[in-house]
């Protein structure tokens, strides 16, 4: 859990470096950028390891496609979605990931139902209500398009979970994430092909967003995720990532200078209470399992 944590403290300082950047950068291109800068830091340092147990080629395969579910696709439909759609509405669909994500474990096998846990899910999306409450900006005549799109990225985001956790390649975190990344930065450079016409060279500024987003929110955050995946079910993995709307909020008041209203501060308490019941489990006498 608090691998899944610091990894959604990383992404949530990833939009305001994200939208900072896309006014010179288009954003598939952004992605290209970020993902091939970050498959190569982990190639160097999966290669310089003295432990380079490589996962098979068909085990390979598998990791891929889990890359290209969770990177390329994943952030290209999150980034279109975003753009159509108001900053609430984005940031109150990505709170209900967890509930797609749990519905696909239960017709998957992969879980039971908790009455407990889905009441802690309802309860960080009512939380993340109260922090987005009264934002506006980002919407119109695609909005509706915009939030089908959102709606999309959760059973992306699900379906990726459910394949990374699948992984019995015995490998290390850092191995899986270089697959991963490589598969995803891959698709992402041909997704920027359709962008070649608005390319130019990015200033200094933008070359040090670049590096952070690669470095930190693509290495360090996917490292962590990947992690901590290997030891929870998916649905409280992503629950967990109800975390970041709270912060962003301490991120805007660090880097920004904004202040709080009360209703964010009481948000913020509910959506750590809500991913707290999210995170439930009942042990039994033999093992532990869904309560």
């Amino acid at each position: 859990m608090a691998a899944i944590l610091a990894a959604a403290l990383i992404w949530s300082s990833s939009f305001a470096v994200t939208k900072v950047a896309l006014a010179e950068i288009p954003p598939m291109t952004i992605g290209a950028l970020r993902f091939v800068l970050a498959a190569v830091i982990l190639g160097l340092l999966v290669h310089t390891r003295r432990d380079k147990r490589l996962p098979s080629p068909r085990q390979r395969l598998r990791i891929g496609f889990a890359g290209l579910l969770g990177i390329t696709v994943y952030f290209a439909v999150e980034n279109i979605g975003v753009a159509w759609a108001t900053a609430s509405d984005a940031t109150l669909i990505v709170a209900a990931y967890p509930i797609i994500t749990l519905v696909l474990e239960i017709l998957c096998g992969r879980a039971r139902f908790s009455a407990v846990r889905f009441a802690g899910m309802l309860v960080a999306i009512a939380g993340v209500w109260l922090v987005v409450r009264g934002q506006t900006g980002g919407g119109g005549e695609h909005r509706l398009w915009g939030d089908l799109l959102l709606l999309a990225g959760g059973v992306v985001w699900a379906v990726y979970n459910l394949v990374a956790q699948r992984d019995d390649s015995g490998a290390s975190p850092i191995v899986i994430t270089y697959y991963q990344t490589l598969a995803g930065a891959g698709g992402f450079v041909l997704l920027s092909l359709f962008e070649a016409d608005r390319w130019t060279v990015p200033s200094g500024g933008n070359l040090l967003r670049i590096g952070f987003l690669a470095a930190l929110c693509s290495v360090a955050a996917f490292l962590l995720y990947n992690h901590g995946l290997r030891r929870l079910e998916s649905s409280v993995a992503v629950n967990l990532l109800n975390i970041v709307p709270v912060a962003g909020l301490g991120w805007a008041v660090l880097l920004a200078g904004e202040s709080l209203e009360l209703h964010q501060l009481l948000g913020g308490a509910v959506v750590i209470a809500g991913v707290t019941l999210g995170s439930y489990r009942k042990s039994t006498p033999h093992s532990t399992k869904d309560g």
